[in-house]
């Protein structure tokens, strides 16, 4: 899976790309990570990528002129978009799900642009197929966090990234349930017990055990979800 990142803040994602899924990935060459600082498509002296809004009110507004220089640069390095699918993290955005990061997983590239300040001038929505994309209904400095959710979200699905594929098919969302509980090592601890259940050997019994408390935990969640409405 090849990534290309558009961003004002390109070390954020240093550690993020080195360390656990995401690193093993890429050490792997499972996944590619490119990050584009887009100030660099900027031609005045005091590199301005912003401006103050036409009619007033506060903040600044990421001007069109680097995004489309941006954009337009790296279509003619890389042969067009066509097919590509285009992200741009904004809180307007459909919520990132388990399906779209199973989504994002299955396709060879695909590209992200993070924004800063009170947004975009709204020439760059209009003038991209993007699909535009949240990480939940609250406000953050810029879309860099987005997007490393969004690349660990699709990387953790890629086959051959974790150590047991069979994990990913487990997780939480994947059949539209939360994950059940998981225990280890000590039996007991500080007065709480594993349950028999899952030390009796009975493979049958413990899968039966599992849905019975993946159906709660989903049970329980929507709920929350619904009153939190």
């Amino acid at each position: 899976m090849q990534v290309q990142i558009l961003t004002l803040f390109p070390r954020l994602f240093e550690n993020f790309l080195d360390e656990s899924i995401v690193g093993i990935a890429r050490r792997k060459g499972l996944l590619d990570v490119t990050l584009h600082d887009f100030r660099e498509q900027t031609s005045d002296p005091h590199r301005s990528v912003d401006d103050r809004p036409f009619g007033g009110g506060p903040g600044m507004v990421i001007k069109p002129e680097p995004v489309f220089a941006a954009m337009e640069s790296l279509a003619a390095r890389d042969g067009g978009f066509d097919g590509m699918p285009k992200l741009l993290f904004t809180p307007q955005g459909a919520p990132l799900d388990q399906e779209r990061a199973a989504w994002l997983a299955q396709q060879p590239r695909w590209l992200g642009l993070c924004g800063r300040y009170e947004g975009f001038d709204e020439r760059i929505h209009q003038s991209f197929d993007w699909i535009e994309v949240s990480i939940g209904d609250f406000v953050l400095s810029g879309g860099e966090l987005a997007a490393m959710a969004t690349i660990e979200a699709a990387t953790r699905l890629i086959p051959g990234v974790l150590g047991d594929d069979e994990s990913a098919r487990q997780d939480s969302f994947v059949d539209g349930m939360l994950d059940h509980p998981h225990y280890t090592r000590p039996r007991s601890f500080r007065g709480q017990e594993v349950p028999e259940v899952l030390l009796s050997g009975n493979h049958e019994e413990i899968s039966a055990w599992r849905r019975a408390q993946a159906e709660e935990r989903t049970t329980v969640w929507k709920a929350l979800r619904e009153d939190q409405r």
